[in-house]
């Protein structure tokens, strides 16, 4: 990546207008055209949205992203739709046994309206704050349920696939144990045995670092300073880590660029909250000094591998082992072509990834590594100018999708190929929409002056 030093929150304030007004429309149109009887929204096919998944993991990036835009432009309207579609649709995620997700679903419905409530930007009554607290308790406990035990004498989150498998995902969905924890909550077991939701939290962070996060330390023949596998398997018998593999990516041993950046946004994200952690909590578990010290390295080294493969322009293509990749040439040097003939980008990565490389550069910064932090910073914004711009931005108001450019699962041939292309382009996600929209109201924040945005803000 080439990485632009005259970027600042300020001088993206023309674009982050241009996103609001699009993703306004954009917000209607689903609303107005999409048939929810057919399950959650997942991604476009010639620009109007179709459901198609693994699990309902969308539907709170549908609704999250409607609060988002009230949160970002005061328009009360998208409140409204946000608030009554949580209350009406969501409660049957936060007891969903059967995923991983709920840090996507939850805390971007029920947690994002319990933060607007305490920063004061609506009016409700304590039955309503206490109904956002309740349901926020119960999501990161039932989360927190999902355990694997392992050799390492600790455990992790494991995914929808089953107790053997750890999906790097998962490490941006802990905000849910975060949550929960900030409230006062356990989880409750055989006995009344009292488990940590914090406790899970760094144990499920510290294997995700550990099996799914690499450091050019020779783990294996592939093992480069900050690739990441999708997914790490466990023998379920006796806890031992098997084999890494992946889901969605090309192999176990390239590098499938959203999961790249959910653990690039993921770690920072925990690094902030951990700042709203006492030492006394965290001593049980380490202490704050190893605690941070495993989070920072993991998202330092993503971060960097993030900066060093992907385009000048920042935006990735989908897994950096993609086997056509090498008929681009170096890919690196130059900015991505959405259309080209070999391997498709993937924009949602890019929006995801740029909100790490924002967190991470503030959190340097903040902690007086001035220099360090301002690379990830500028890395951050760079990708975000990029964005916020055709041909990512869907300015086709006919287009139901905010965000072009997105890839679902390029292996099983999900992605809609347009006629004339050979590759999946032109498309949107819903993650990869609400990520558009967390990624603006970031900057946003900062263009105006405002509070910095985190996912808990206020709770607590």
């Amino acid at each position: 990546m080439k990485i632009n030093q005259n970027l600042s929150p300020q001088t993206l304030k023309n674009d982050l207008d241009n996103v609001w007004e699009h993703s306004a429309r954009k917000i209607h149109l689903i609303r107005k055209e999409y048939d929810t009887d057919k399950g959650s929204p997942v991604f476009t096919e010639a620009g109007k949205y179709t459901t198609r998944g693994w699990t309902e993991w969308t539907q709170g990036f549908q609704f999250g992203g409607e609060i988002l835009q009230f949160d970002a432009t005061g328009d009360t309207g998208f409140l409204k739709l946000g608030r009554q579609a949580t209350l009406d649709l969501m409660a049957p995620h936060i007891t969903h046994i059967g995923v991983h997700d709920h840090g996507f679903n939850n805390v971007s419905t029920y947690g994002s309206l319990l933060r607007l409530l305490n920063e004061g930007k609506f009016e409700a009554g304590d039955w309503e704050k206490n109904f956002y607290e309740l349901a926020l308790k119960s999501t990161g406990a039932v989360q927190a349920a999902r355990w694997t035990k392992t050799a390492d004498g600790i455990g992790f989150i494991h995914s929808f696939n089953g107790p053997h498998s750890l999906f790097v995902d998962t490490v941006r969905t802990l905000r849910a144990l975060s949550l929960s924890h900030t409230l006062g909550h356990a989880l409750f077991a055989e006995h009344d045995e009292k488990i940590s939701l914090l406790g899970r939290l760094i144990e499920h962070a510290t294997m995700t670092a550990r099996y799914s996060v690499y450091y050019g330390e020779g783990r294996d023949a592939y093992d480069l300073w900050g690739r990441t596998t999708h997914e790490a398997i466990f023998n379920v018998t006796d806890g031992q880590f098997r084999c890494p593999n992946s889901q969605q990516g090309y192999s176990p041993f390239s590098t499938w660029t959203r999961g790249l950046s959910w653990a690039m946004c993921g770690f920072p994200e925990q690094l902030e909250f951990l700042n709203t952690v006492s030492d006394e909590e965290l001593e049980p578990f380490g202490g704050r000094d190893e605690v941070e010290t495993m989070m920072l390295k993991a998202a330092k080294a993503t971060c960097d591998f993030y900066i060093d493969n992907s385009s000048a322009d920042g935006i990735p293509y989908w897994d950096t082992g993609a086997p056509n990749l090498h008929k681009l040439g170096d890919y690196t040097a130059s900015d991505a072509d959405p259309y080209n003939e070999h391997e498709p980008v993937d924009s949602s990565a890019a929006a995801i990834g740029a909100q790490g490389l924002l967190r991470l550069g503030s959190y340097l910064k903040n902690a007086g590594k001035t220099e360090e932090g301002d690379r990830y910073y500028q890395a951050g914004l760079t990708v975000a100018s990029t964005l916020f711009k055709e041909p990512y931005l869907s300015t086709d108001d006919a287009h139901q999708g905010l965000l072009l450019h997105s890839v679902y699962h390029r292996p099983n041939g999900w992605d809609y190929i347009p006629d004339g292309q050979s590759v999946p382009c032109g498309e949107s996600s819903m993650w990869g929409d609400y990520h558009m929209r967390e990624l603006a109201l970031c900057l946003t924040r900062m263009a105006n002056d405002e509070p910095y945005y985190t996912f808990f803000n206020e709770i607590g």
